[in-house]
């Protein structure tokens, strides 16, 4: 017991360490931001300062016009994502267990993969039109492969002495997935799904950028067209403010479903928690 407290306020303090270097590292650089378009190093009229684009967003949040829009490029997102990770960990499971089907449908795979995006968004529009159904396929052909990789990948390393004990022992295809697939992969899931997260929000914004009435791609987009860097640099921010509570719930899930994991420094997942 005094060795599980030990790791946890030592986890704790490394924590503590850990977000007090990121916010001194973000203090820093909008300081260094400030000073130089204030004495004329960088010119404000391309890099905007930071004191402008805080005033923006507090604007934005205190009058609340950027919450519907931020709510479409997050629906919008989160669809993608759920979409595209679903369809990811059922053909990487799939794929990985019949090498044979691998073997017929891989090259496809690989083929649409090299497809580059921003060739796909306009099609997309043209095919579901302007409305949050174009922005999901787009966003469904970014998350799709990254999932798809990590889980195919993930269960191909399963360890093949694991298997073949739990064949031995009488286990069926169903309790392989359940017991030993399922949670050997997780780990290689969760680290795609880490990635994801802000890939879905990009595909979103791209699609809104592209063509939109409303979003944050579509906020961007207008500030742009009137050279307002202020505005497209508090929407960059929003965007990326949004990303990192995202991240954080899908890291509060990781941790819940792989309590059972050693811990890279040796301490069990539920101690670090």
């Amino acid at each position: 017991m005094s060795g599980t407290r030990r790791s946890a306020s030592t986890e704790r303090r490394r924590r503590s360490l850990v977000v007090s270097a990121q916010v001194g590292i973000a203090a820093l650089v909008l300081a260094g931001w400030q000073v130089a378009t204030g004495i004329g190093w960088m010119d404000p009229f391309f890099f905007s300062r930071p004191s402008r684009v805080l005033a923006r967003m507090w604007e934005w949040v205190s009058t609340g016009y950027i919450w519907p829009h931020l709510a479409v490029t997050l629906w919008e997102a989160l669809l993608a994502f759920l979409l595209g990770a679903v369809l990811g960990v059922a053909m990487g499971f799939l794929l990985a267990r019949i090498n044979v089907l691998a073997d017929i449908i891989e090259p496809y795979i690989q083929m649409l993969n090299s497809i580059p995006r921003l060739i796909l968004a306009p099609i997309f529009t043209l095919w579901f039109g302007l409305g949050v159904a174009s922005k999901v396929a787009f966003g469904i052909t970014i998350v799709f492969f990254i999932v798809f990789y990590s889980t195919y990948q993930g269960v191909r390393e399963v360890d093949a002495v694991v298997l073949n004990n739990a064949r031995m022992l009488g286990a069926s295809e169903r309790q392989l997935l359940r017991h030993v697939l399922i949670p050997s992969a997780l780990s290689w899931i969760f680290s795609s799904l880490h990635t994801s997260i802000g890939m879905a929000i990009v595909g979103a914004v791209v699609g809104e950028y592209l063509g939109s009435a409303r979003g944050m791609g579509y906020l961007i987009a207008q500030a742009q067209g009137v050279f307002d860097t202020t505005g497209m640099f508090a929407g960059m921010v929003m965007l990326a403010l949004a990303v990192l509570v995202v991240d954080q719930l899908v890291r509060q899930l990781e941790r819940g479903l792989l309590r059972w994991k050693p811990a890279s420094g040796g301490a069990w997942q539920a101690d670090a928690s």
